[in-house]
């Protein structure tokens, strides 16, 4: 009872000293400064009220971060509060770095799982693989309970130090103990880099974290120099953005020193600034094809608008998510941080592709809708093609995403591809490492997978099922059941799951899937992106846009048609 009266007196008195001072403040600032420090005022109020008068003891830690998140909710969702916990967090995002094993762990089934581990670092020389269970970190047995960012925290620590970690290895191993020495683990932006024929080049880039144009750089001239590029495949798909700094430096790979590649504005006049272009090129005159999709974000959407905007490159694909904030991280009090948006971002035609309206106002649900088609303005690129602002970037050529069956989905979701590809892997040894490209199921293990999913009572519903089922009921309120009885008895039959049938008739999308996870067990992330570069109707497109077409996209009349191609 003492310890909880002198922390109650203790609370009082600080909430008492920061009230007083906010009020004085108060008194001496106008306008807007008032309002912000009366609803201060009134916050530390509220919040020593609770304490004071509540029938229980709340935590204060808790009621704050609840209350900081539900403010922050009101802006964008790129305003975010770190509490000290989460400080790591944001150096990984900003750097790519930590310290730690190099391994990726989720709960599966209530049990921690290796989902991936990265090549060259300390899980995969100890020989972790995909689908091991973790049972303890350090002697500390993992449970339904413990969490992925608990087990994370037990994981990661300094370079150098011991961590003994106990796994069971399905359908090989058993249970083992394995010693790992923790390194600085810094996963690559570049993913993969290579040749996807003898003269052109693909690079794919997976994020924009400090050093990711250094990468790129190094990529461009191994590739040019080595391998014979005279042209390149720059893919951003899937990219949701990073540093604004790394990407002008990597727009600067392409154009020459000096070209004003994105200006900011925000309330702030250190806000209001344009960044140009400051070495010099690396691939100035090269071929350049950029590829986006609907998660190519932010900074994603700096370089392949720019791009756009200076005729430098065809840009094809789906278009793109439409970020067009910047933030920036302050510190906060207590080794706390805050990364708040704090300007909007306009690429070098002049057009903010921002696509949601945050300050504007919100459905029904308090979502940001998307800014009026009214409002929305139209630029041109340098030679005087149209482009729009507010939607994101619009691909020069469109190229819609592989379409994905609800049962592979479900199968994904349900982690049965991941659980019979670690099976399939377990059954190859060093001798059998499948070639990441050629590699192909045989017939028995395919057959292996209709059975595994058998015996695990595998049951799925479809989209179809779902719409049919609300069919049924609208039909009911209607009273048309007499007539429609027979038809929909006749539709339920032919929509009903049926696991073999639909196995057969998604075949080719489900056993490329598996085969990409059995490859992804030995060849790593890189590996898997090799693998798809073959399968890949985008890419397939921008092998064929070089050339003739290449100039013609770029070379189009300021009357030319605005819409984008279709394939």
């Amino acid at each position: 009872m003492k310890t909880f009266r002198s922390h109650k007196v203790v609370m009082t008195v600080l909430l008492a000293g920061v009230t007083a001072l906010i009020g004085l403040r108060a008194a001496q600032l106008p306008g807007t400064y008032f309002e912000v420090t009366k609803h201060l005022e009134i916050l530390t109020s509220v919040f020593k009220g609770v304490h004071e008068f509540y029938v229980e003891e709340p935590e204060p830690g808790t009621l704050m971060s609840v209350a900081i998140d539900a403010m922050l909710d009101e802006l964008d969702p790129y305003t975010v509060y770190y509490p000290e916990s989460r400080i790591e967090d944001l150096r990984f995002m900003n750097t790519g770095e930590y310290g730690g094993i190099g391994a990726l762990v989720q709960p599966i089934n209530g049990k921690t799982t290796i989902i991936e581990v990265y090549e060259g670092y300390p899980a995969q020389e100890a020989g972790l693989r995909p689908g091991d269970v973790v049972l303890s970190v350090g002697g500390q047995s993992l449970d339904g309970d413990t969490n992925t960012e608990e087990v994370g925290d037990l994981l990661k620590g300094e370079s150098g130090s011991e961590i003994e970690i106990r796994i069971d290895r399905p359908y090989a191993g058993g249970v083992m103990d394995v010693m790992v020495e923790r390194a600085k683990v810094r996963v690559p932006a570049v993913t993969y880099s290579g040749m996807l024929d003898d003269t052109t080049g693909y690079i794919y880039l997976s994020k924009f974290t400090r050093g990711s144009a250094g990468e790129v750089r190094k990529a461009l001239m191994s590739l040019r120099d080595s391998a014979g590029m005279t042209q390149l495949v720059f893919d951003l798909r899937g990219n949701g953005g990073g540093l604004l700094n790394e990407s002008v430096s990597i727009v600067n790979l392409f154009v020459p020193k000096g070209t004003e590649i994105v200006s900011t504005r925000g309330k702030s006049e250190n806000w209001n600034k344009s960044y140009k272009a400051l070495g010099r090129p690396t691939a100035e005159d090269m071929p350049l094809v950029v590829l986006i999709d609907g998660q190519s974000a932010s900074a994603s959407e700096i370089v392949s608008g720019t791009l756009q905007d200076l005729d430098r490159a065809v840009i094809i694909g789906t278009e793109s998510f439409g970020k067009g904030l910047v933030q920036q991280t302050k510190d906060m009090a207590f080794n706390t941080r805050l990364k708040v948006t704090v300007a909007k971002y306009y690429t070098a035609s002049g057009r903010c592709i921002q696509r949601l309206d945050y300050g504007g106002e919100r459905d029904s649900q308090g979502k940001a809708r998307a800014v009026s088609d009214t409002l929305l303005r139209t630029f041109e690129t340098t030679g005087g093609r149209p482009v729009i602002e507010g939607r994101g970037i619009q691909p020069d050529i469109e190229v819609e995403t592989p379409f994905m069956s609800t049962l592979l989905q479900r199968l994904l979701d349900e982690y049965e591809v991941f659980h019979y590809a670690t099976q399939v892997a377990a059954g190859l040894d060093s001798t059998d490492v499948p070639d990441p490209v050629s590699y192909a199921l045989t017939a028995s293990d395919w057959a292996g997978f209709l059975s595994s999913l058998e015996t695990a009572g595998f049951e799925y519903d479809t989209e179809s099922m779902v719409v049919l089922e609300e069919l049924q009921k609208v039909v009911g309120l209607e009273q048309y059941q007499g007539v429609a009885e027979e038809s929909l008895a006749q539709l339920r039959q032919a929509l009903q799951p049926n696991l073999e049938r639909d196995l057969g008739l998604f075949e080719e999308e489900i056993r490329q899937t598996l085969e990409g996870e059995v490859v992804l067990r030995f060849h790593y992330a890189a590996g898997l992106v090799e693998r798809s570069l073959t399968q890949d109707p985008t890419v397939g497109r921008a092998l064929s846009v070089f050339g003739e077409e290449l100039s013609g996209i770029l070379g189009q009349a300021a009357d030319t048609e605005s819409a984008p191609s279709r394939e």
